[in-house]
């Protein structure tokens, strides 16, 4: 499962707005978009979104 998948689920679930998840996730609040326009994130960038997304599945 790609990361972007992860994202775009995740905002559906959670009813959150792309820029106040890229700000939160990464600091980014164009991230998402970008994302949606072809960026590709390198591991880092990965990892803390990974774990962003983990850390609001353990606050559920």
């Amino acid at each position: 499962m790609s990361v972007q998948w992860k994202i775009e689920k995740f905002l559906r679930a959670s009813e959150m707005s792309a820029t106040r998840f890229g700000r939160l996730a990464a600091g980014d609040p164009r991230l998402v978009k970008d994302l949606r326009r072809g960026r590709e994130p390198r591991p880092a960038l990965v990892a803390r979104i990974e774990a962003f997304l983990d850390a609001q599945d353990d606050s559920l």
